[in-house]
């Protein structure tokens, strides 16, 4: 069991939060995942067609996290949230890359409502979870960047395990020790805003859409919501 926490100056900080944390375990990734495929090729033919467009930073839900990295000290236009890079990058090159297939389920999810995702391989997750502000001490190694090994600024919001950093910049960028991979069997999937009055009933429904892509293909799926009110849950 892995707990999440929510620290009380981030839920101080950013008293609108929610957090979706959706697990799969028994997780089958080396097999095709055909609502996936589906899904990222009906986003991009819909991009393709003008009927849609990934969220920009002109969208409330993009401008509530530029926000949310300005408060901590970070320039969202050269450090961007994970859902903003994503949309960029897919208005650009009209097509979303293809990782493996849980993690390019959480890529389809994000942009299609415009909200933060993520996912932690929670065999490789020690101890439990936080989201806190870095105290400068802290040690973060980027995923694909295995010998590379960053110092999180003080005052930035991180999620860390009793290792080190698993998330920089809230959402920006995952580490690569707790990366999803084809043979993750467990893993924890966020959800994220900063702005849950307006986009909380958004969130849900990301969640249900993940766990649809989620459940042909795991023994069982469950969602559990973190905000300020209710800072803790295990999973």
């Amino acid at each position: 069991m892995t707990a999440f926490h929510i620290s009380p100056p981030v839920a101080d900080a950013f008293p609108d939060t929610l957090i979706a944390v959706v697990t799969a375990t028994g997780l089958r990734g080396g097999q095709p995942w055909l609502g996936t495929a589906t899904a990222l090729e009906d986003l991009e033919a819909q991009l393709a067609d003008g009927a849609w467009q990934p969220a920009d930073e002109s969208d409330p839900r993009i401008e509530a996290w530029h926000a949310a990295y300005r408060s901590f000290g970070t320039n969202p236009r050269r450090v961007r949230p994970s859902v903003d890079a994503l949309g960029r990058r897919l208005a650009k090159k009209g097509t979303l890359p293809r990782i493996n297939p849980a993690v390019d389920s959480y890529n389809a999810v994000s942009v299609r409502h415009g909200l933060p995702a993520g996912a932690f391989d929670l065999a490789h997750v020690t101890g439990d979870v936080e989201i806190r502000y870095a105290d400068g001490s802290e040690t973060f190694t980027p995923l694909g960047e295995p010998d590379t090994v960053e110092k999180p600024k003080s005052g930035e919001v991180i999620y860390t395990d009793t290792t080190d950093v698993l998330t920089r910049h809230w959402n920006h960028r995952d580490a690569h020790r707790t990366r999803v991979t084809e043979d993750s069997t467990h893993v924890a999937f966020v959800l994220e805003t900063v702005a849950a009055t307006r986009d909380g009933h958004l969130l849900k429904t990301a969640a249900d859409d993940l766990q649809t892509l989620l459940r042909p293909h795991c023994e069982y799926s469950t969602v559990h919501y973190l905000s300020p009110a209710h800072p803790d849950t295990t999973v």
